[in-house]
């Protein structure tokens, strides 16, 4: 199982919310870790934050809280996680390195350390890769040490180097841009880094969670009430993905927004009539996901309750 993690800023208007504060946005807000299912989009975990969180504010006990949890729901297999940037540090490695997770940790390439590691990086190194018709992508692998005698430590740093090909653009960005990340994953070098870009998906469940399950708001005054409505939109938003999931809506594996969910499958207009003591719901007997609204109804009633 491939789990994302990130932190996302909710914007409230007024200073009275318990919490609120300014963060590194410069966005009056809150600031909550949220874990998701690269696959499906559902939730697995998350927690409310006061605005002004460092994006690494408690991540090493989220992160233990959440292969605590979904160890708890019977995942047995082997269990990767992402993230970007803002999380990146030696601590969180070794949590994550103790709980036998996997990981893909992007990385600042302004720090001394990994910029002296990607200069060292030899040039027939580079292995060319698909990109955008206006630019060039290249990947790159090298050791990275961090410590010193007992306590040095070596990991696979995987370099994307990117360039704009556009003859005018090119003027003003001749340089190449880095991007980069540690991990412990297997593979080649141009698969992990193509799994690592894949973390972008955390972003897609993030605004269903707040366009489609009511996050956008942030209504209460008080940070506990808060934290309840976060939980309560988490759970709103893993309806829907289950339904999506279960219900077998889905199209190619690609993941259903909430606003699509909600249009064709939950705001269908409808009659209530009484067929000789019967009540009977009626739709419309032309609408376009009539099929595939019947199938997924189907699907859902054929679900067994789980075991007590």
């Amino acid at each position: 199982m491939t789990i994302d993690i990130d932190s996302t800023i909710c914007q409230v208007e007024g200073d009275a919310k318990h919490g609120a504060a300014f963060g590194y946005t410069k966005v009056l807000g809150y600031h909550p870790l949220l874990a998701t299912r690269a696959d499906t989009g559902e939730i697995l975990h998350a927690r409310m934050r006061k605005g002004s969180a460092n994006t690494q504010r408690g991540a090493r006990r989220f992160i233990e809280e959440l292969i605590a949890r979904v160890r708890r729901a019977g995942a047995t297999g082997q269990l990767t996680v992402r993230v970007d940037s803002g999380f990146w540090s030696n601590d969180t490695i070794a949590t994550l390195t103790r709980l036998k997770v996997r990981y893909t940790m992007a990385v600042r390439t302004n720090t001394k350390g990994i910029a002296a590691a990607i200069t060292g990086i030899a040039e027939q190194d580079w292995v060319e890769i698909d990109y955008t018709p206006d630019g060039r992508a290249q990947v790159a692998e090298i050791a990275y040490t961090t410590g010193k005698g007992d306590n040095a430590v070596t990991r696979r740093l995987i370099v994307r180097r990117t360039r704009l090909t556009d003859t005018k653009q090119l003027k003003l960005w001749p340089d190449w841009r880095h991007h980069a990340f540690l991990t412990d994953c297997p593979g080649s070098t141009v698969e992990v880094d193509q799994f690592h870009r894949r973390h972008a998906v955390v972003e897609l469940a993030i605004r269903d969670l707040k366009d489609g399950a009511g996050l956008e708001h942030v209504p209460s005054g008080n940070f506990h009430a808060n934290s309840a409505w976060l939980q309560c939109a988490v759970l709103a938003h893993n309806l829907i993905r289950w339904t999506t999931v279960l219900g077998n809506i889905r199209v190619d594996n690609q993941l259903v927004v909430a606003r699509t969910i909600r249009t064709r499958h939950l705001s269908i207009p409808g009659r209530l009539v009484n067929c000789a003591g019967t009540p009977t719901l009626r739709l419309p007997t032309r609408w376009p996901w009539k099929t595939q609204f019947t199938k997924a109804l189907d699907a859902l009633r054929l679900l067994r309750p789980a075991p007590a």
